[in-house]
């Protein structure tokens, strides 16, 4: 039997070493749609794109919500960049927390 409490722990000293280290803070992304979960977890940074163009999102960021255009959400991590297709979407922002509702 593993101890998934130790095994979560050991990943979340890890994380924040290396944010310490690279000077990047995290915030937790959740990109979902209906039935399927995209990503869920920790990002430096997510980049999408509405009407006005492309931004990104960092930690930290004020209070937002937009409606998304067709094209890729790229999620930066501390371990990469994982990038979604995406058609339509909502996303929303708030206290360092990022959620972006797909296929609604």
């Amino acid at each position: 039997m593993v101890d998934k409490s130790n095994k979560k722990s050991d990943e979340n000293v890890i994380l924040a070493a290396t944010q310490k280290e690279s000077g990047n803070e995290t915030m937790h992304v959740k990109v979902h749609a209906p039935y399927k979960t995209y990503f869920d977890g920790e990002a430096i940074s997510i980049t999408g794109e509405n009407d006005t163009g492309q931004f990104d999102i960092l930690s930290k960021h004020h209070n937002f919500m937009t409606l998304l255009n067709p094209g890729e959400l790229i999620i930066r991590t501390v371990s990469g960049e994982e990038k979604i297709s995406i058609e339509q979407g909502i996303m929303h922002v708030k206290k360092s927390e990022v959620v972006v509702f797909l296929d609604v």
